[in-house]
């Protein structure tokens, strides 16, 4: 194992560990925030059991989090000292920006933790509201740094040195609004049919139990929205890459030939050697229609870039098509359950449906690593797309092959650790309570 490759393979496994709890830290805060809010405007017990388990699964999620990310930064600085000696002016400013959130998002999750029953109800739904601001910030503003090692902007080279630094410019550059967009979108889509899946398997043995129908129904209206905001900014997203990243895009598709009126593969595999797609049934016009929403549109690629300069074609195309068939297997499901809602059927009586669910539960999780694989491998072979290449700011201390095998086996045992600890507090049945008769009324003191 060469050092370059055991430097990206580490950063990838750390990377591909800490994403799964920054998009919990990004997305568990809403669904506790709108079940204490239904418990505010129902008086029903139930919704702040929810509230509560959710609650404490968010707080597991976040404090592994941290350490997870602890440890990203460190190998910022330990394995690409070259690319943070460079970029570091340019980048410090939004990851210390990201820093605040995360703080204030750790500040106000210990007041929705510990404050119930001791401040009013609307300082406390006000502290969750906060924690799912200050999460979604804090993930958006990360977001940022990649989109800007994508598409560089807010500094100029001279002799080697990034010179004249503009960090508005930097952080909101051309990739930011699409890719940010993506990400965020993307938090509350897996997340939700992960939640959903939880709670699916937990009807399939007991239909009856309202906490479960209540808290998949919850996730469900959360997998609807996203899912289809979701679509609209890929389709967004494609649009970016055409006019900024075209050689990601053609890489995505497997299209090695400048054309127009290009044509969407949907199955295939790309022969670089050969410069061509081999087995390619794809759908006429439909890439330039979503490259440029022209279907005569010429659409650019990898014969307008250099050899040297190629990303791993079949890795890009394979992981954009997991990315982009997950995506609409989860609209397909979410779909479905809106359909089972407008008909009012109870959940728990649709084995099928809950089935589907469990099925698709790990589906956003896998769009997600996917879409980073696409992100990051589709840059190749450039750290900073265009300015510097990855094997440039490698570091230079061999034996990296060790602390590869040592943290990749620290996620794993991490991970054991997560399951078992959600699954105690977070998973067990709880007693269900009783729904109210009526709505609570407020009496004076």
């Amino acid at each position: 194992m060469t050092d370059l490759l055991a430097a990206c393979g580490q950063m990838a496994v750390s990377l591909a560990f800490h994403i799964l709890f920054a998009v919990a830290g990004m997305a568990m805060p809403l669904l506790m925030v709108i079940a204490e809010s239904l418990h505010l405007r129902t008086g029903d017990p139930l919704y702040k059991d929810l509230a509560k388990r959710w609650a404490r699964g968010t707080a597991i999620l976040f404090a592994v989090g941290a350490v997870s990310g602890t440890v990203l930064s460190f190998e910022l600085g330990l394995l690409w000292p070259t690319f943070m000696e460079h970029a570091g002016p340019v980048i410090g400013m939004p990851f210390s920006i990201e820093g605040f959130f995360f703080f204030l998002e750790a500040i106000f999750l210990g007041i929705f933790l510990y404050g119930w029953d001791r401040v009013s109800p609307r300082l406390h739904l006000f502290s969750g509201v906060m924690v799912a601001v200050s999460g979604l910030m804090s993930g958006v503003v990360v977001v940022s740094v990649n989109a800007w090692m994508n598409s560089p902007a807010g500094f100029k080279v001279v002799e080697g040195q990034f010179v004249d630094v503009d960090v508005m410019a930097a952080i909101f550059n051309p990739a930011f609004p699409t890719q940010a967009l993506h990400m965020a979108v993307a938090a509350y889509t897996s997340v939700a049919f992960a939640v959903m899946g939880i709670h699916a398997w937990r009807l399939l043995r007991d239909p009856s139990s309202r906490f479960h129908g209540v808290a998949l129904k919850i996730a469900l209206g959360v997998a609807i929205v996203s899912v289809v905001l979701q679509l609209a900014s890929g389709d967004l997203a494609a649009k970016h890459l055409a006019e900024y990243q075209p050689s990601k895009l053609a890489a995505a598709e497997g299209h090695f030939k400048t054309t127009r009126g290009a044509s969407l593969s949907l199955v295939g595999w790309p022969d670089e050697d050969k410069g061509e797609l081999i087995g390619e049934i794809g759908v006429p016009y439909a890439l330039s229609i979503l490259g440029k929403a022209d279907p005569n549109a010429e659409i650019e690629g990898l014969d307008k870039t250099p050899r040297a300069d190629w990303p791993p074609v079949a890795v890009v195309y394979v992981a954009f098509k997991v990315m982009v068939g997950a995506g609409f297997a989860m609209f397909g499901v979410a779909l479905w359950g809106a359909w089972l809602w407008w008909r009012r059927r109870p959940f728990g009586d649709q084995t099928r449906f809950l089935k589907a669910l469990i099925l698709a539960s790990p589906l956003g999780m896998i769009a997600l690593e996917a879409g980073w694989v696409v992100t990051e491998v589709g840059r190749q072979p450039w750290i900073i797309r265009g300015v510097m290449r990855t094997a440039d700011a490698v570091t230079p201390m061999p034996g990296l092959a060790v602390p590869f095998v040592a943290f990749t086996a620290l996620y794993a045992f991490l991970g054991v650790v997560v399951i078992a600890l959600l699954k105690a507090h977070v998973f067990a049945v709880p007693v269900t309570p009783a729904a109210p008769t009526a709505r609570p009324v407020a009496t004076e003191a």
